[in-house]
């Protein structure tokens, strides 16, 4: 399934169905209260198994009525574009038995400093010891879908380009954080090493260049036997025109795109037209050292796909609080 085809709700209801979004909260759950005994118990406040360990919320343990109820809201006191607000239910089964939330704002959307995006209501003891993981979880994909808004937004409207992750992600967020580059107008590279295959310079370090047609075409159809319909795409890495000149002369349906490295926009813009006089069919893919103020013209040389590690690999968190009433 290629995830860009995908509205952003049943993008999220697919990459839960992995069940890599709930291991990753159950984790996070981990991380603040300690391990559990029995989860599925819906305790906060088991021991380990085997110990006399404490598992839970101590501060709210010892401080707060567990009569007491409240009512909060998840707040941004900054701008920005928003992402993980999807995640709130399941981050709630996991980590409380009794708080309901209302999503006020949908992700994807563009607040300002001060709006509101969801209320939560129930106990007061399992709000605050679901705050932490909740302002983390928002405030980091919401950063990266505003850095995607920002650089989305310098691309020309009149280009074929659009715009990609990477693999730079954070160990374990991964499907979250290309989620949140979907919520910011981008759109998601491979998810992994298992659904396309993308031939780098450290696969042909020492090939001789008349050789690499001939090693992409065996790479590409045993890609495609072993692969049983997943396959997304099949990919080359090249850093000179050179290396591009030989990959044109390869037959249409062995090579999907062809990935620039760190090409200048006079280079990327000459690759392009060799490509629409020999190879229509390819994509080009410009990668490597792309920022906000060099993205549009990269944008404008006839590229069709730009590859930023900074969406997820270079973002400040968004600034997102919860205010108890």
């Amino acid at each position: 399934m290629d995830p860009n085809t995908l509205s952003l709700p049943d993008l999220f209801t697919h990459l839960a169905s992995t069940g890599l979004v709930r291991r990753l909260l159950e984790l996070a759950a981990d991380e603040d209260l300690g391990p559990l005994a029995d989860r599925d118990m819906k305790g906060l406040h088991l021991p380990v198994d085997g110990t006399a360990t404490y598992a839970g919320d101590l501060t709210s343990e010892v401080c707060v009525d567990p009569a007491a109820r409240t009512t909060a809201n998840v707040i941004a006191r900054k701008p920005g574009t928003i992402a993980g607000l999807a995640a709130l239910p399941m981050l709630l089964d996991i980590l409380t038995t009794d708080v309901r939330t209302t999503n006020v704002i949908a992700d994807g959307a563009e607040v300002q400093q001060g709006m509101i995006l969801a209320t939560l209501a129930g106990p007061l003891d399992e709000v605050l010891t679901l705050e932490r993981t909740l302002l983390n979880l928002v405030g980091r994909l919401s950063g990266i879908a505003t850095q995607t808004r920002r650089y989305a937004r310098e691309i020309p409207p009149d280009v074929r380009a659009r715009l990609y992750d990477t693999r730079k992600t954070t160990p374990g967020l991964r499907v979250l954080e290309k989620y949140a580059v979907r919520c910011g107008g981008g759109h998601s590279h491979r998810m992994g090493l298992f659904d396309a295959v993308l031939i780098k310079d450290n696969h042909i370090a020492g090939l001789a260049l008349a050789d690499l047609p001939a090693y992409v075409q065996v790479a590409s159809q045993r890609a495609r036997e072993i692969s049983n319909g997943t396959l997304q795409f099949v990919m080359c890495e090249v850093d000179t025109l050179e290396q591009l000149d030989v990959l044109l002369t390869l037959p249409k349906g062995v090579l999907d795109i062809v990935l620039l490295d760190n090409m200048n926009p006079g280079q990327l813009r000459e690759a392009a037209h060799r490509r629409d006089q020999r190879a229509s069919h390819l994509e080009l893919e410009a990668s490597g050292g792309v920022t906000l103020d060099s993205i549009a013209a990269i944008a404008s040389s006839g590229v069709d796909r730009i590859s930023v590690g900074a969406l997820t690999h270079s973002v400040v968190q968004l600034d997102i609080a919860l205010d108890i009433s």
